[in-house]
């Protein structure tokens, strides 16, 4: 059993950067895909970013190519989303996810067996 907790979300304006972090317990973090997903209000949850259990491989949604680094750090079990450009409609509650599937990196939210409770993102204009 994984469990995710996220953190690092806020109020920023447009155009503006956050972190988010997202820390996992167990000793099996680095057998895991790592992935970020969003939901805003009113609308189904979106695949932002996905990381390899190496992190040498990435993918990103188009929507934040560019704007967004996934990254994670094995040692310390923490998988982190580096935003910058923030623009109003990146505004969702952010959630990270954690999958056994054995490829190198998972795009779709069906695939993740774990997830944490989300953090909130709020961008003004």
């Amino acid at each position: 059993q994984v469990q995710l907790v996220e953190s690092g979300g806020g109020l920023v304006q447009a155009g503006g950067s956050l972190k988010l972090s997202c820390a996992a317990s167990g000793r099996t973090f680095s057998s895991h895909v790592m992935g970020w997903f969003r939901q805003a209000p009113g609308k189904g949850r979106e695949f932002v970013s996905t990381i390899s259990r190496s992190g040498a491989i990435t993918n990103y949604a188009n929507s934040v190519k560019d704007r967004f680094t996934i990254s994670r750090d094995n040692a310390g079990n923490t998988v982190y989303l580096q935003m910058n450009s923030l623009k109003p409609e990146d505004t969702a509650v952010y959630y990270c996810a954690g999958s056994v599937r054995l490829k190198a990196t998972v795009r779709d939210a069906g695939e993740y067996n774990y997830w944490g409770q989300g953090t909130q993102v709020t961008v003004s204009s």
